[in-house]
């Protein structure tokens, strides 16, 4: 029985659920030995990158808000964009998935095929993972990255001197999720945004070329995560404002709602665009744009020279 013909995973079963997820899998060089056997086999060149992201309904995304495909094109981009801001080659991941017996298989059918769709975009391969029951959809990605003979771009590298630059949009995601809060579903951009993050794949590469002493992923805010770096390195990072066009969507929302569109831009999350510090502003990549620059001093982030006021980025166990 198919996923299309069963109405739920209760009876679609365990077994065939994960048959329907890995029936129309491609071959890849680097997996010798695929999903069926107790653990797959991953080839690789270099040191390995590992790191896990956790979609949960009710937190992450909402049903009413997005479609299955979406939940699963979302997933697999926010825990590959972990991949890419350490400079390594997206190769495989695995997928834990546990849901409720009465879901529509359906759902889990299009969800998979969202993953295959952002796996494809990536580059990376699936090649096994695990399904079990559960109260809510959960959908938790773990990836591996090959570092093909290089080091890992880490979070300590940035050095007084260097400038800050950036590789994507921020804001958006935010913006749309407040578009949506609010029972509306325009702007389109924003709300597409919110629901699938556009993660510039080929940025690790990019960083990697233009030798970026340090990198990371915008997931909780672009001042939040620059914090991250200026606290590993023990330097401060300086935001220009003046080095932002801000995008006509977001100004639309903001003066709809009455809310400053720099909260957008510099707190907003999940876009997963990626920061990077460079030695110099002629080092940095084609497609990025130089938004600060790193000095010495206590580590902190600062915006046009002061500190900023309000929160500056997402904290999942933080309500204040």
């Amino acid at each position: 029985m198919s996923p299309q013909e069963s109405h739920s995973l209760g009876e679609l079963g365990e077994f065939g659920l994960i048959a329907s997820i890995t029936a129309d899998l491609a071959d890849d060089p680097r997996v010798p030995v695929g999903p069926g056997d107790d653990g797959a086999v991953v080839r690789i060149d270099g040191d390995l990158v590992v790191s896990t992201d956790t979609v949960v309904e009710g937190v992450h995304f909402r049903n009413d808000w997005s479609l299955p495909h979406e939940v699963g094109q979302r997933a697999v981009a926010a825990a590959v964009a972990d991949l890419i801001a350490m400079g390594a080659r997206p190769v495989a991941m695995v997928v834990a998935f546990s849901a409720p017996a009465d879901l529509p298989a359906s759902w889990a059918k299009q969800c998979t095929q969202g993953m295959k769709l952002e796996a494809a975009k990536s580059g990376i391969a699936l090649v096994g993972g695990d399904v079990t029951s559960g109260p809510a959809v959960t959908v938790a990605v773990t990836v591996l990255g090959d570092l093909a003979g290089h080091p890992p771009i880490l979070r300590d590298g940035a050095r007084p001197g260097d400038v800050v630059a950036l590789r994507g949009r921020v804001g958006w995601s935010a913006a749309g999720l407040r578009v949506l809060s609010r029972g509306f579903r325009s702007p389109r951009v924003l709300v597409e945004a919110y629901k699938v993050p556009e993660v510039v794949y080929s940025a690790g590469g990019e960083a990697r070329s233009g030798g970026a002493t340090a990198l990371i992923d915008i997931s909780d805010g672009l001042l939040a995560d620059l914090g991250h770096i200026a606290d590993a390195s023990g330097v401060r990072v300086n935001v220009d404002r003046a080095a932002f066009t801000l995008p006509d969507p977001l100004q639309a929302v903001s003066a709809a709602i009455g809310v400053d569109p720099w909260t957008f831009i510099l707190t907003g999350g999940e876009d997963h665009a990626f920061a990077g510090t460079f030695s110099s502003p002629d080092r940095v990549p084609e497609g990025w744009l130089v938004i600060g620059e790193v000095l010495a001093g206590e580590p902190s982030v600062t915006v046009d020279g002061t500190a900023w006021e309000g929160a500056s980025g997402w904290d999942h166990f933080h309500r204040s």
